[in-house]
């Protein structure tokens, strides 16, 4: 009866993984540009320009079968400033990159990859973790869904309203130059 047991278990986990799996969609789906509309830091500095602070745009692609390639653009006020950052698949448990070069890890925490993103990025600087929430949008102007969804992941992650900023808009920079 154990041994009964602890088969139907096991099946059920290996059901279980294997639907998992089946609802990954194709990486290329939120390949693109998107626009980064908020975020979430608990970085001081990030925090102290956050009245400075602009919408970024993102070019997202995947160049190789485990890589994630984002180029940015970010407004700043000697003009605009590009830079790109290549990341490597760490597992196949989710949509989870790591770069080396920078640092980082990025994970899709949420996306319906037409309208929306939730990436979250985690940065050791000076023997400090930092944490960064993104809302990324297809388009400059984000829908109220979108938004409460980004709001509640925030407060799950422990952001409060001061670390949560909701970024104007800019037509400066572009990364269709990067």
């Amino acid at each position: 009866m154990r041994t009964l047991a602890l088969s139907l278990a096991l099946a059920l986990l290996c059901l279980l993984h294997a639907g998992a799996a089946a609802t990954v969609p194709d990486r290329s789906e939120i390949a693109g540009k998107w626009y980064v509309v908020a975020l979430a830091s608990n970085s001081e500095n990030l925090l102290r320009e956050k009245g400075n602070m602009k919408m970024a745009v993102v070019r997202i692609s995947f160049p190789g079968e485990d890589e994630l390639e984002v180029s940015y653009a970010v407004p700043n006020p000697k003009g605009c400033r590009k830079w790109g950052t290549t990341f490597k698949k760490t597992s196949d448990d989710g949509e989870v990159y790591y770069s080396e070069e920078a640092k980082k890890t990025v994970e899709v925490l949420d996306t319906d990859y037409k309208t929306y993103a939730v990436i979250f990025a985690t940065r050791v600087k000076d023997g400090k973790t930092l944490h960064m929430m993104r809302l990324y949008s297809r388009s400059r102007e984000v829908s109220p869904a979108a938004t409460a969804i980004f709001r509640t992941l925030a407060k799950e992650r422990n952001y409060t309203d001061e670390m949560v900023i909701m970024l104007p808009s800019q037509d400066k920079c572009s990364v269709d130059e990067v």
